[in-house]
């Protein structure tokens, strides 16, 4: 097989990564949906419940669009949605917005072990958040640890310009 051949099969093999990717992808919650359930979970924990009105205004969309997306995660069973009352999540609802939130809380602390700034860290766990798969979230958070273990190698690697 010539070089241009063996190129084009690396790019077959991405494009395959791409489709099962997206595959997958349309079997979970998207990532809006999530955000929704994350939002709701740190409403109800700061304040006890949360509306309509409070997430539009954390999301920073329209009260009709919230409307819309709360129904269709009340359909889903991930949240109990009744029309001028208070939102209240399901224990599916609970679980998703958890897991989001430890995601969150991996990623952050592994950007801040690499020296990434807070701000962009929080841009940045957003963003992936929602793509991890659990596989991969349990080997950073082994990895994590293993860094914690020979705080050398943090050092090491915050002197060499990495941090």
């Amino acid at each position: 097989m010539g070089r241009r051949g063996a190129r084009g099969a690396g790019k077959d093999a991405r494009l395959e990564s791409i489709k099962a990717a997206h595959e997958s992808e349309k079997a979970a919650l998207s990532s809006r949906m999530e955000d929704y359930l994350e939002v709701i979970s740190e409403l109800v924990d700061l304040k006890g419940y949360a509306t309509t009105l409070d997430v539009s205004q954390y999301m920073g969309v329209s009260a009709p669009s919230v409307t819309k997306m709360l129904q269709r995660l009340d359909e889903g069973g991930y949240l109990e949605y009744e029309k001028y009352h208070g939102i209240n999540l399901t224990a599916k609802g609970a679980q998703v917005a958890r897991g989001i939130q430890q995601r969150h809380g991996i990623l952050l602390e592994f950007f801040s072990m690499i020296g990434v700034g807070r701000d962009a860290a929080n841009l940045d766990a957003e963003g992936v958040e929602h793509h991890l798969n659990p596989h991969t979230t349990r080997q950073l958070r082994k990895f994590m640890v293993f860094l914690k273990s020979d705080p050398g190698v943090l050092a090491r690697f915050s002197r060499s310009g990495g941090g």
